[in-house]
């Protein structure tokens, strides 16, 4: 595709989002909305490079997705001999608060607690991220069968469980937010792996989160948190597609603009935190710590343990200490660090525990460091940084 076509496609997915979330709260179901928005944007990919893209892009797939939503009504109806339900009118030029609140009501509606995470996760990239069920499908590692039965069960059960499609109450939404945001995040972690397609589109979702929530610091640190990982992409992975520790990382080639952007958040955020710690604000306060430094042997080791100090009174998991005891082996030794990570319960079965003790063992020179290893394979850690912890420990 040329770069014209590249960004017409763009502009056809962006505003098919929010086109999607109009129709769902004009139709009333997600699955006609969604058939109806695909129609117009296959209409629209097809026309708008040739014909060129209309004065009011948005408005353009709606009245086209709106006029399939009611063939296929009146279609149905007339299969089953009934009337059909008259459809309210569109406005093709909605007012931009009116978008704002669709999007928000569909943000909330494929996150709600009543889907279990797997489906909330599937139907977020399917309505939000704008992929195909195929898409969903490789970026999630499950066949697309599996996946189109998924996402099939997730939208039955909107239905089914009448499941609101508005926004949360001002009580329910901390709660529901919390949720919305590790569902991105999850989809981030995914994508960070490797799998590009999947880490735009959670950037993509995290922007557009903070967008139409501009004053929450859960929106607000889950975007810087995701700006400043992202920022580090190009550095992430060497020539073979493995690894490339932090540690070891040519910052030189790092997105300086995604750094200055994801600062900049992380002290608004800050500033709407001063007495209660957001998770996600002070995860990417760390982040940030590691972006700013010039070297990595010139990072604000104190600074990094203090946050994680702060993150442990707001979100005090195993997890969260495992980093924590990394960040104290860079400052205090390796020996300080394992003494740490070995007091550690509830990781027998983490990949990453393992990993972190392969690490620190070799630096200690210890000959243990092959079995941990060995247990980070079994526990399921990634083949690339399997291959990396190999050549670590000078293994062929």
């Amino acid at each position: 595709m040329t770069g014209a076509g590249d960004a017409v496609a763009r502009l056809v997915r962006d505003e098919g989002t929010r086109v999607l979330a109009t129709l769902v709260r004009v139709t009333g179901s997600v699955d006609l909305a969604e058939d109806a928005v695909q129609d117009a944007v296959v209409r629209a990919l097809e026309t708008w490079p040739r014909d060129g893209v209309p004065a009011n892009p948005r408005g353009w797939l709606l009245v086209a997705a709106r006029r399939r939503a009611v063939d296929v009504v009146r279609r149905e109806a007339k299969r089953l001999g009934k009337e059909a339900d008259a459809m309210p009118p569109i406005d093709p030029s909605p007012d931009p608060v009116a978008v704002r609140d669709d999007l928000l009501r569909l943000v909330f509606t494929c996150c709600h607690p009543a889907l279990s995470l797997e489906a909330q996760v599937a139907l977020a990239l399917r309505t939000l991220g704008g992929l195909s069920t195929a898409e969903v499908a490789r970026g999630l590692l499950v066949p697309e069968a599996t996946m189109a039965k998924r996402l099939t069960r997730a939208k039955q059960k909107i239905t089914q469980a009448r499941i609101p499609y508005r926004v949360p109450s001002a009580e329910e939404l901390p709660g529901r937010l919390a949720g919305v945001a590790s569902t991105v995040y999850l989809i981030f972690n995914e994508g960070y792996t490797g799998r590009v397609a999947l880490l735009a589109e959670s950037v993509r979702l995290a922007r557009l989160l903070a967008t139409l929530m501009p004053d929450e610091p859960t929106a607000l640190g889950l975007l810087a948190l995701v700006l400043l990982q992202d920022a580090r992409r190009p550095a992430r992975f060497d020539a073979a597609g493995l690894p490339v520790l932090l540690s070891e990382q040519d910052r030189s080639l790092w997105d300086v603009s995604l750094v200055k952007e994801g600062v900049e958040l992380v002290g608004r955020a800050l500033r709407r935190t001063p007495s209660q710690p957001n998770p996600y604000v002070v995860q990417a306060a760390i982040a940030a710590c590691h972006n700013l430094a010039p070297s990595y042997p010139q990072t604000n080791w104190d600074a990094v343990i203090s946050w994680y100090d702060v993150l442990l009174t707001v979100q005090d998991t195993p997890v969260v200490r495992l980093n924590r005891a990394a960040a104290v082996a860079e400052r205090n030794g390796a020996a300080a660090g394992l003494a740490l990570v070995d007091g550690l319960p509830g990781l027998a079965d983490y990949p990453w525990w393992h990993a972190s003790r392969a690490e620190l063992l070799h630096r200690l020179g210890s000959a243990s460091a092959l079995a941990a290893l060995e247990r980070a394979v079994e526990t399921g850690l990634p083949e690339a940084h399997v291959e990396h912890l190999r050549r670590r420990l000078g293994l062929p």
